[in-house]
């Protein structure tokens, strides 16, 4: 007999009872879904992570100040001492030749922003150079970002987070409109585009980005080099930058100028400083730079500890993509052990069927059907079930991950070689399981088989 008339009677044999077809092909419906969707919703998690930690820059490196050890031995928590100046960063850009883009970064949260007579408190604002939205992969959805030389004139220019949009503006473009902080009035030359909250669960959006300089001149105020010495407000005298004794680095003022003049200091320190590598490969590399850079820049001796942390998103990433691929492995185990279960279930149906059918047998047998022809008979009637149940199997994965992300909004991302690889599987399964009925069918003894009752 040629495949297809094999085939032929195969659906023959499979229409005679349809119910326990159905059923039995069930278990392989379920294996095979639950194979769909894990891989589905498995392979959601694993992009969204990579595109929460691209949002944050995907080669990115953020240099935070350290915690050093006093000569008490009390060790402070990082960010307790503020290490890092502004000509830190233009070092590292020089002399870091695996750094493509490095922006400074003043931090500062609790500040009111007013807008006509509405106001409202953004969970951040942060002082930055043009390079940030560069490092961080964020776009200007509106308008312009500031420039260097807004920088350099510590311009009073600011871009402003979607959420800010919405709570100050109502969702209008806000764009030559006027803010409020700290009574000081900036101009909005731009929106961001919508980030979302990170994987911190902080909402992104809503955020004022400004230049580093205009952050320190008026809302930040001058850091010294300590975080308890940190002011609130920009200093307007040298004695309240600088101790009373060692060189005077500007003349003293006449009382009358002193109340309206801002002078501002020679060493500015920064909260954070943002790289981007120029590769993913040369993160490694640039971290020792860094590393190396900063150590001859505060005058570190060989042993002692870094006044700074460095925190690396690529290891991060690597962290949480082997975390979520470890989850999918082991939901992929689950749904290859059901799969299992519904292939034995299709062994003892066909079985059922050999015992069943063992007259069938020999009277083709009789009539000169050979063992190889039983064998196939049985073999692709086990597959042709498997097949359609693989079928229908990726058609239920398929839904139970759509209605997964609709209800409960988790991501998805289809897989159209899991898809292939079911179908694989489901023939591989009907061989497998398919096979020693099949055996068992082939070797019975033709008379012994018509004489069976």
């Amino acid at each position: 007999m040629t495949l297809w008339k094999t085939l032929g009677v195969a659906v023959k044999a499979l229409r005679r009872n349809p119910t326990r077809a159905l059923l039995t092909a069930l278990g392989i419906v379920i294996g095979i879904a639950a194979v769909i969707a894990m891989m589905e919703i498995g392979n959601g998690s694993a992009s969204a992570i990579k595109s929460s930690i691209e949002g944050m820059g995907a080669n990115s490196i953020l240099v935070m100040s350290g915690a050093p050890r006093h000569p008490g031995g009390v060790r402070q928590s990082a960010g307790s001492a503020i290490s890092l100046t502004a000509d830190d960063c233009t070092a590292i850009m020089l002399e870091c030749a695996s750094a493509a883009a490095v922006a400074p970064i003043v931090r500062s949260s609790g500040s009111q922003a007013v807008a006509g007579n509405l106001n409202w408190v953004p969970n951040l604002i942060i002082g930055t150079s043009p390079s940030y939205l560069l490092i961080r992969n964020w776009k200007v959805a509106e308008g312009r970002c500031f420039t260097e030389r807004e920088v350099d004139a510590r311009a009073r220019v600011c871009l402003v987070g979607q959420k800010v949009v919405q709570e100050l503006f109502g969702g209008n473009s806000p764009v030559d409109s006027e803010i409020r902080i700290k009574n000081v009035t900036f101009r909005i030359i731009g929106t961001l585009q919508v980030k979302g909250a990170n994987m911190m669960g902080m909402d992104e959006d809503d955020v004022i980005v400004m230049p580093w300089s205009t952050a320190q001149l008026r809302i930040t105020g001058f850091k010294s080099g300590s975080a308890s010495n940190t002011s609130s407000t920009p200093s307007s005298s040298p004695s309240d930058l600088y101790p009373a004794t060692g060189v005077a680095f500007y003349p003293e003022q006449a009382s009358n100028l002193e109340k309206d003049t801002l002078l501002t200091p020679k060493f500015e320190r920064i909260d954070q400083i943002q790289l981007m590598a120029a590769s993913p490969e040369k993160v490694g590399s640039l971290v020792r730079e860094v590393t190396s850079v900063l150590r001859e820049r505060h005058r570190l001796k060989e042993g002692q500890e870094d006044d700074f942390r460095i925190m690396n998103s690529a290891a991060f990433m690597q962290t949480l993509s082997g975390t979520s691929k470890l989850m999918t492995n082991l939901l992929l185990v689950v749904a290859l052990i059901s799969l299992a279960v519904g292939g034995v279930g299709i062994m003892n149906i066909m079985l059922v069927s050999v015992t069943e059918r063992t007259r069938e047998i020999g009277l083709r047998m009789a009539v000169g059907a050979r063992s190889r022809d039983i064998l196939k008979q049985f073999l692709v009637e086990s597959i042709l079930l498997c097949l359609v149940g693989g079928l229908f199997g990726i058609l239920l994965g398929r839904g139970a991950a759509v209605m997964v992300n609709l209800q409960l909004g988790w991501p998805i991302e289809p897989s159209p070689g899991g898809m292939l690889t079911a179908v694989a599987v489901s023939a591989c399964v009907g061989i497998l399981f398919g096979f020693y009925p099949a055996w068992k069918a082939s070797k019975l003894d033709p008379i012994e088989a018509l004489r069976y009752e």
